[in-house]
């Protein structure tokens, strides 16, 4: 699928570069990272491989580097400037004409999402892959409205299913989950099984 390098202005008039991928649909999903810190940027192979299931999938996709990182201008900032960063991303896919919005993101990246969604954005569909609750803390998530699907790894370290689940009791939601077996946090060898989840959801 086709992706064009799109830059966006964010808040503070800081630049994020990205790639959009155009459907005409209506739909589009923004897409996030992992952490910027540990080589998490808009081009790691899950990221990439879960715009292609997006995308093949009929929705626009749009994934940019978080601030500091790649070509984006600023500097790290613990996840708070990060989420502005994404609703700024939402904004420019709205501005496109795209009236229903996604929103995915894939470790650090679904963490930051989650305190998006949390704050109260209007989104169709929050999909988490991977959430690092046993890295980050999602003490300042409360329940977390239009989440549909959480994919993690049966030997994930960072989100193991057990801390998953207790999120989930804690926010009172209940998504579908899928836990991918022999899989870790890196989903070396396992981008099949995550795209075969991942397609069979948005498929249905």
């Amino acid at each position: 699928m086709i992706e064009e390098f799109i830059t966006i202005t964010g808040v503070g008039n800081i630049c994020l570069e990205g790639y959009l991928n155009r459907q005409e649909t209506g739909k589009a999903v923004v897409l996030t990272h992992p952490h910027p810190l540990y080589g998490g940027n808009m081009d790691v192979p899950v990221i990439c491989r879960m715009a292609a299931c997006f995308q093949s999938a009929g929705i626009a996709t749009l994934r940019f580097n978080f601030r500091g990182t790649g070509g984006s201008a600023g500097k790290f900032d613990d996840g708070r400037g990060e989420q502005d960063d994404v609703r700024s991303g939402l904004d420019f896919l709205s501005d496109q004409g795209y009236d229903q919005l996604f929103l995915a993101g894939y470790s650090f990246g679904s963490w930051v999402n989650a305190h998006v969604v949390s704050a109260g954005v209007d989104i169709c569909d929050h999909i988490m892959v991977s959430p690092p609750a046993a890295l980050l803390s999602f003490d300042q998530v409360e329940p977390l409205p239009n989440t549909g699907l959480i994919i993690t790894g049966e030997n994930d370290d960072l989100a193991p299913v057990f801390l998953v689940q207790d999120l989930l009791s804690k926010w009172k939601i209940s998504p579908r989950i899928e836990v991918l077996s022999d899989v870790d946090h890196f989903y070396v060898g396992a981008l099949d099984k995550l795209e075969d989840v991942l397609s069979d959801y948005l498929q249905s």
